[in-house]
């Protein structure tokens, strides 16, 4: 990614620093270059090439061939683009760069508190590009003349905007402006009208890169609680923005890793640990808590506090219930009527929504819980090109899709739950903008093996009208090959795949399944004992029904039953009960997401799920460094070829603790050492080759099971391999998919 990030300025500095001569020029490919001068500093130039390029540019791969020293000169030229001229790649939005935070804050300076500040190092890119090449004539810039100032500064080969495409001031460029709750714009600096909302414990509407967010102080518990009720989002955590480390540290405990991700250019919210002294509180029931730092110049100015402002601010997306974010002024104006107080926006369109990325800390990098803004459209970088021509459709709950062009792989930014009319149609007008921007021109087509979900109906819908093989993917199958992709491995591998729910090749919801194979084909080895549920679909919701079908399963005596809180709690458990004896409407999971909902749903008493993944996120919350967990017996019986980890005598120890008063800190992490012990015994069993082990599915978000089954895996000698470049979810699922619809000319690779 050398085009359009000012690759070119910085080898022509690079280059006079280090007294070389030549030249450089755009091609289809990439840039093209000669240098001549002594070896020394021509190692050096190279060495630089690849260690210190601009922050928008991503170099993959650097070629040196060695030229007779022919000219002896010293200048060093920019030349006219070689024919083609393909922008092959574009940008993901970055967060202001140092020099451009200096200039805002210079008094003197004429971008003197200008929250649209940028230059080649920073700013929006993806969200204001309409089409490639990426010209200011194609992004949401182009109605902004600029003014003969900018003009200089984009046409100087020396300055850092030389060809800053989004290059503006406040002679010339975007404006911010300020609306009461009625949508009457109001008189004055639209940052301090906004900072006064804000203090004054208002919410108010933010416009940022790639979408509108609502804001509201982050210190305020009854501000935060009105904001939950208006948006009717209860309970789930919401993201808090800081004004910098020092305010981030006031809330959660950072380590200096985990300070370098928060404040590095991509600026993604990072999941830490609540200090001691923070308490559960309105912001997050977890342990955890999401922080980012502004990412935006607007957002720099409504952090600093100069209007009185709050130094942390509640920053969740301005969307409907299972809607995407919004992202046009009239249409905030219009649906958050009654949510919002007021809206601090701005006359730039967004083109291209894209919600905050989502990440946790594992071992020095990113951990992706959601791969979107400051990442998303950067492709990964693939072995080979096998997967050129490929398009995956993924799944139909956190959505997304994969594209493969040459080495290149095109993964969506988040989408969401396809469930929902706009959401469906985010993801279509998402998917025909990257095939259009990226030139991919689809041969094969992969989906899920579901029928019913949506992006397999988007699939089919597509191979009809273009006449494509479609190849239909086992979910888990799909995870497994997606790990083993984003690591490079080519198998054979071993793969624990835990999610929540997928088909299986059998029919059957699968969950918790031991796999062995590769992109060639799979067989599964190893699962867990299905767990009913009764009334199927509405167990997800309501975890009370999976928690009374594990004891029912595990055949508890009375008075054990009889002292369990959720028992005496769950409404209609004699009809409940009736449906698990006489198997009506009782489908089987063997599923460790259905089974971490029971547990919970059995160690807290809580009937219903707030939303998706709260059981097992508040499963995991639950456990103390300082409070060992208990000694829980892992068991497995052989079922029809199938190693089944056997959940009734760990059920059955669970629920008589529960009885006895033992600490829920003790269950909860006893459960999931539980499960970290029975991952260590399948590959044991099932892996005696000891083939690479990857780890996909949902269930390894949680960060305590991740860590553990890693350690216990690496320390018996297994190499492991979690998830690097996109969530171990279904949002990574559609590139798994591709890496088996590159690899085959297949007909069906499932085996039993």
């Amino acid at each position: 990614m050398v085009q359009g990030v000012g690759f070119r300025p910085f080898l022509h500095r690079l280059a006079a620093r280090l007294g070389l001569g030549g030249w450089a020029r755009n091609t289809p490919a990439g840039v093209e270059l000669e240098a001549e001068g002594p070896p020394q500093a021509l190692a050096a130039f190279v060495r630089a090439l690849r260690e210190e390029p601009p922050p928008l540019a991503a170099v993959e791969q650097v070629e040196v061939q060695p030229l007779p020293a022919c000219r002896g000169e010293t200048a060093f030229a920019i030349l006219p683009s070689a024919a083609g001229d393909a922008a092959t790649l574009a940008a993901p939005d970055l967060a202001p760069c140092p020099a451009c935070l200096r200039e805002m804050a210079d008094p003197a300076g004429r971008r003197y508190r200008y929250p649209f500040t940028n230059c080649t190092d920073c700013g929006p890119r993806f969200s204001i590009l309409k089409a490639l090449p990426y010209d200011r004539a194609n992004t949401s810039m182009a109605g902004f003349l600029m003014c003969p100032d900018c003009a200089a500064e984009y046409a100087d080969l020396g300055s850092r905007r030389y060809h800053a495409q989004p290059n503006a001031c406040p002679a010339c460029g975007p404006r911010a402006f300020y609306l009461d709750a009625e949508g009457r714009r109001m008189p004055g600096d639209a940052v301090a009208l906004a900072q006064q909302a804000l203090a004054a414990g208002l919410t108010v509407a933010v416009k940022g890169t790639g979408g509108i967010h609502l804001a509201c102080d982050a210190a305020n518990e009854t501000a935060v609680l009105r904001l939950r009720r208006r948006k009717r989002r209860p309970e789930k955590p919401l993201a808090v923005l800081c004004r910098d480390l020092a305010a981030a540290r006031r809330f959660c405990l950072v380590s200096e890793e985990e300070a370098a991700l928060l404040a590095s250019p991509r600026r993604p919210i990072v999941l830490l640990e609540k200090r001691p002294d923070v308490p559960s509180s309105a912001l997050s029931e977890n342990r955890r808590l999401g922080l980012l730092l502004p990412y935006t110049p607007l957002h720099v100015l409504l952090a600093d506090g100069s209007a009185g402002g709050p130094a942390a601010l509640v920053m969740t997306s301005a969307n409907l219930p299972g809607c995407p974010v919004m992202t046009d002024n009239a249409e905030a104006l219009a649906g958050l009527r009654g949510i919002a107080d007021g809206y601090l926006l701005h006359d730039r369109p967004i083109v291209n929504r894209c919600d905050d990325s989502l990440v946790s800390l594992w071992r020095g990098r990113e951990y992706f819980f959601r791969r979107s803004r400051g990442y998303a459209p950067q492709p990964l970088r693939m072995p080979d090109a096998a997967a050129d021509g490929v398009l995956a459709f993924g799944a139909e709950q956190k959505a997304g899709f994969a594209a493969g062009r040459s080495r290149h792989v095109f993964l969506s930014q988040h989408i969401g739950d396809l469930k929902n009319a706009e959401t469906l149609d985010h993801y279509r007008a998402a998917l025909q903008t990257q095939l259009r921007l990226f030139g991919l021109a689809p041969r094969v087509l992969a989906c899920d093996l579901h029928p019913d979900y949506f992006s397999t109906r988007e699939a089919q819908a597509m191979a009809a009208e273009r006449g494509l093989p479609l190849v239909r993917v086992q979910h888990h199958w799909a995870h497994m090959a997606a790990c083993m992709a984003d690591n490079g491995l080519s198998g054979p591998a071993f793969g624990l795949v835990w999610d929540g729910t997928g088909l299986g090749a059998d029919g059957a919801i699968w969950g918790g399944e031991c796999l062995r194979g590769g992109c060639d084909g799979f067989v599964r080895t190893g699962s867990i004992r299905p767990i009913p549920l009764p009334g199927g679909d509405a167990a997800v919701k309501q975890i009370g029904r999976t928690g009374l079908a594990l004891t029912w399963d595990a055949d508890l005596s009375a008075g054990t039953l009889d002292a369990l809180p959720l028992l005496r709690a769950l409404p209609g458990r004699a009809a409940l009960q009736t449906m698990l004896e006489k198997g009506i409407a009782c489908p089987g999971a063997s599923s460790i997401g259905r089974l971490f909902d029971g547990v919970y749903a059995l160690l807290t008493g809580r009937v219903d799920a707030g939303y998706d993944g709260q059981a097992p996120a508040l499963l995991e919350a639950l456990a103390r460094p300082e409070v060992p967990g208990r000694a829980y017996p892992v068991a497995f019986y052989q079922d029809s070829g199938l190693r089944r980890f056997d959940t009734r005598p760990l059920t059955a120890a669970l629920c008589a603790d529960i009885a006895a008063g033992v600490p829920p800190a003790a269950i909860a992490r006893g459960f999931m050492d539980a499960l970290a012990r029975m991952a260590l015994e399948q590959c044991r069993a099932l892996d005696p080759d000891k083939l690479p082990v990857v780890l996909s599915g949902g269930v390894f978000l949680n960060q305590y099971l991740l860590r553990e089954v890693v350690r216990l895996l690496e320390e018996d000698g297994f190499a492991v391999y979690p998830h690097r470049r996109v969530s171990a979810s279904d949002e990574g699922l559609a590139l798994g998919q591709l890496a088996i619809a590159a690899a085959a000319q297949p007909t069906a690779f499932i085996k039993e």
